[in-house]
């Protein structure tokens, strides 16, 4: 369900490329045979969406687009592309996004739990030879970023995702963060390997073999209790096993075999094995918080917020929204203090395990997305080519209270200084320093290193400005943009 949160937003971005092309594009005729064959199982199943998808339908629609992949990887894995290439319609594109994002959103609804969030990763059972049953694994924060990231969620639908987050297991409370998944007891070494007298009863081959003290498969131990072998892996012991018994047992094993192997993936429920995540307390084990994937989730949330007031929401919609979006930038490490972070809060940690502070130094990726939700807070976009300011996020209480110096480093390098007075706040775009000042009316002066300015009442800078500051050219020394208090939050 991760994969298919991002082919969601990557199919609706598609979308917004191909709106105004019209025309053909050159394709290799390897890659147009195999769009063809994934187009037709689309469109050819989509009636099937009208209402929850059958197991067998699941399996119809797994072996057409199954069968066109493996068609294609074949092809060139067996003779390699041919060079030629075949024309593919833009209209045909546009078709086949709507099509695929048809599936997407019906399978996205159909993996709401219901505690308001998303299933994250789901277990696919083959049941006899034309169904596919699915079960789920536990709440998963990853599942979660993907959805509120996938651009199929409403603001309402988004807020309810929220809600049922902060009110699951996988919020950590002595944290204010998220965990990658929820905590949970562990098994016991005794525990484990235990087979119940109802499932030995299941099975006409496990209970020859007890009665004839065969161990080669299952034993009872001397408080009465069964256990499987000790030395077998996985099913393809207990299969080896099976197959080096004597003939005494073919009738048993014609009769049930099956259910043998059925006992045992019951015992050891060896499919839903992800690893570490389900088997310890560590590093991305139980209990743990990822710091990426929580900034991953801050941008996601940080991306509903700004849908939702682009779209004017209600102010209770976007109100909560935003409360959300704060608590988990507080939640992360860097406005926390040594004592609750477990170390230097500007230190780049990874993970914080499960009741221990920060460890494992190495940022990974969080950095990018800090950076981006950083960008979006402050309120600086690029649409059509233009620099904007639009602070819709941003609080009050950020602004400075007395005046101070802003120093920074000049497109040439050169260190340099800014007197800020109170009541404003600096940053630097393409370094070129931006200045927000609270003010009576909305304006925006532009200074150029000629010592000219240019005054305009629109926070969106002219394209050839915004070129000065994007071509780092020193052109531009400097932007102060004014905005209402009442704009801010």
């Amino acid at each position: 369900m991760v994969t298919l949160g991002y082919l969601r937003r990557f199919c609706g971005f598609f979308s917004e490329v191909l709106a105004n092309e019209n025309g053909e594009v050159p394709v290799s005729e390897e890659l147009a045979t195999f769009y063809k064959e994934v187009s037709q199982a689309l469109e050819e199943n989509k009636e099937l969406l009208t209402g929850p998808i059958s197991d067998t339908d699941r399996k119809k629609v797994m072996d057409a687009l199954g069968q066109a992949g493996s068609n294609y990887r074949h092809q060139i894995y067996e003779q390699g592309f041919s060079g030629k290439t075949a024309n593919v319609s833009i209209a045909g594109l546009k078709t086949f996004c709507d099509a695929a994002n048809l599936h997407l959103d019906h399978s996205l609804a159909a993996n709401e739990r219901t505690d308001g969030m998303y299933h994250a990763y789901n277990l696919m059972s083959v049941v006899g030879e034309d169904a596919v049953s699915i079960s789920y694994l536990s709440e998963m924060l990853e599942g979660q970023v993907a959805v509120l990231s996938s651009g199929y969620l409403s603001s309402e639908q988004a807020l309810k995702v929220l809600d049922g987050l902060k009110g699951s297991a996988l919020f950590r409370e002595d944290q204010y963060s998220y965990v990658l998944y929820p905590n949970k007891n562990l098994p016991g070494f005794l525990a484990k390997n235990v087979v119940s007298e109802q499932q030995v009863q299941s099975s006409g081959l496990l209970q020859q073999l007890l009665a004839e003290g065969n161990t080669r498969i299952i034993e009872k131990d001397v408080n009465g209790r069964y256990h499987f072998n000790g030395n077998f892996n996985n099913a393809d012991s207990l299969k080896v096993a099976i197959e080096e018994l004597t003939e005494a047992y073919a009738d048993a094993i014609a009769a049930d075999q099956g259910q043998a192997f059925k006992v045992f993936e019951e015992v050891f429920n060896h499919k839903a094995f992800t690893g570490r995540s389900g088997t310890f307390y560590g590093y991305e084990g139980l209990g743990s918080i990822y710091w990426h994937m929580v900034s991953k989730l801050l941008l996601a949330v940080e991306e509903v917020c700004l849908k939702a007031v682009e779209e004017n929401q209600s102010p209770e919609i976007v109100g909560r929204l935003l409360e959300h979006f704060y608590e988990i930038n507080e939640g992360i490490g860097v406005n926390k203090s040594p004592e609750l972070y477990g170390a230097f809060p500007i230190d780049p940690y990874s993970h914080t395990p499960y009741s221990k502070g920060a460890q494992q130094p190495g940022m990974t990726g969080q950095v990018k997305e800090d950076i981006l939700a950083r960008r979006g807070e402050i309120g600086s976009f690029v649409k059509a080519g233009a620099l904007t300011f639009q602070p819709s996020l941003l609080r009050k209480d950020e602004f400075l209270t007395e005046e101070q110096t802003f120093r920074f480093a000049d497109v040439y390098q050169q260190q340099q200084e800014v007197e800020l007075p109170a009541g404003t706040l600096a940053f630097t775009y393409c370094q070129v320093p931006v200045v927000y000042q609270i003010a009576a009316q909305e304006s925006l002066v532009v200074h150029y290193t000629n010592g000219e300015k240019t005054t305009q009442d629109s926070l969106t800078l002219s394209k050839t400005d915004s070129e000065k500051v994007f071509q780092r050219n020193g052109e531009v020394s400097s932007v102060w943009v004014s905005m209402k208090e009442d704009s801010l939050r």
